[in-house]
């Protein structure tokens, strides 16, 4: 589960390595779900028609949620967009935090939270995951 929305810069820094590993990690039955949360009347490029224009034009493979009561974020603790939630087969947290440890420069990337926790997860051995909480890097959830 990872927060998301369409107007953070973070958000469209991290689109295409998302997009990139739910292409890689969805076929081996990892599921991804994308939330937005944010205030529409105050950020009017997050409502869902929006949403749903930007899932066609960089073709999502999978789900932009909406969340118009923000419920989704208070129970997860989200904070930004983006960040990332990875559960287990057996709905146990296992990461929380950032994608990778650069926004900006994806060839500088030295530590890829996310696609680690995955491999790990997908080997078996969740224990193994060596970072299991980052800070994450983006815009904070709008409140209503």
């Amino acid at each position: 589960v990872i927060f998301w929305c369409n107007h953070c810069p973070y958000v469209i820094k991290n689109e295409e390595r998302v997009i990139a590993l739910g292409r890689e990690f969805m076929p081996r039955d990892v599921a991804f779900y994308l939330i937005s949360v944010n205030d529409t009347t105050k950020y009017p490029m997050d409502d869902f028609p929006s949403m749903q224009r930007r899932s066609r034009e960089k073709s999502y493979p999978f789900p932009y949620l909406f969340d118009e009561s923000q419920v989704s974020a208070v129970q997860f603790g989200a904070k930004t967009t983006p960040h990332v939630f990875l559960f287990d087969a057996g709905y146990r947290l296992v990461y929380r935090g950032a994608v990778d440890d650069n926004t900006d420069y994806f060839a500088d990337v030295r530590h890829h939270y996310l696609r680690d926790a995955l491999a790990s997860l997908l080997a078996g051995k969740p224990d193994s995951i060596t970072t299991p909480a980052t800070q994450p890097i983006g815009c904070s959830i709008k409140w209503k």
